[in-house]
C-alpha cells in the first residue's frame, strides 16, 4: 500500500490492514482504487479545513463505500449504500469497535450519495462524500494541487474509471429498480434503458388509500 500524500498517511493498524484486506478480496481494482483515492482525497479536504476527524474511521468508510455494489455484500430489497454500510459496521463490531464508532461509519456510507445533506454532519459523514463527489463528480477538482491529484492517479490509476464505474452502478441499478426511487442510482437505469419511467413522488401520493 503506497504511502503518504501532502502529509496524509494510508492507516496502517490492524483494522485498517484487515479492512483493505477483505474489500480487496471482492472489490475489482477499479473499485478498490476509487474507495483509497476517496479516502485520500477527503481526509486532504479535512486537514485543509482544520477538521478533527478519526483518519481510521474515514479510511474504513471509504473502502466499504461501494462493496454493496458487488455481488456477495449484494441484497435484493436495500438500497447498495445499505448494503454497503451494514457490511462496514458488522465488520467493525466483529473487531471490537465501539457500537458509536460503528454506527458513525454506518452513517457516512449510507448517506455517501445524498446530495445536500453529508457535509453538515460530522466530519467523518462530510469528508467521505466529499471523497466521493471529488473523484466521481469532480465536484471541488479545483480544490486540490495538480501535484496532489497526480501523486494520488499515480498510486491508485483511474484506469478507464468513468465507464467501468457507471457499468458497475447500472448492473446494480437493474438487480433492483425499486430501491433507486428518489436517489441518484435511478440515472443509471434511465441512461441505460431510455423506456424506463422512475417512480414518481407526485404519483405515489395520488395512488395512497387516502380520500384526500
Amino acid at each position: 500500500m503506497t504511502g503518504v500524500f501532502s502529509d496524509i498517511k494510508i492507516p496502517d493498524s490492524k483494522i485498517a490492514r484487515e479492512a483493505a484486506e477483505l474489500v480487496r478480496q471482492h472489490e475489482t481494482e477499479m473499485l478498490f482504487n476509487h474507495s483509497v483515492r476517496v479516502f485520500v482525497f477527503g481526509a486532504m479536504k479535512g486537514v485543509r479545513q482544520n477538521l478533527k476527524f478519526d483518519s481510521e474511521l474515514l479510511y474504513v468508510a471509504a473502502l466499504f463505500h461501494d462493496l454493496g455494489l458487488i455481488e456477495a455484500y449484494h441484497t435484493d430489497t436495500k438500497r447498495f449504500e445499505v448494503d454497503s454500510a451494514d457490511a462496514a459496521r458488522e465488520f467493525l463490531r466483529s473487531h471490537g469497535i465501539a457500537d458509536l464508532k460503528a454506527d458513525l461509519v454506518w452513517e457516512a456510507i449510507a448517506l455517501h450519495t445524498t446530495p445536500g445533506i453529508p457535509q453538515y454532519m460530522r466530519p467523518e459523514i462530510a469528508l467521505t462524500n466529499a471523497g466521493v463527489l471529488v473523484d466521481v463528480v469532480g465536484i471541488g477538482y479545483d480544490d486540490y494541487t495538480p501535484e496532489q491529484r497526480d501523486a494520488v492517479i499515480a498510486a491508485y490509476p483511474r484506469g478507464d474509471f468513468k465507464n467501468e464505474f457507471i457499468k458497475v452502478q447500472t448492473c446494480s441499478a437493474l438487480k433492483k429498480p425499486q430501491t433507486t426511487f428518489g436517489t441518484v442510482n435511478v440515472d443509471y437505469i434511465e441512461d441505460s434503458d431510455h423506456s424506463f419511467r422512475k417512480p414518481n413522488a407526485c404519483t405515489r401520493i395520488r395512488n395512497t388509500p387516502w380520500r384526500s
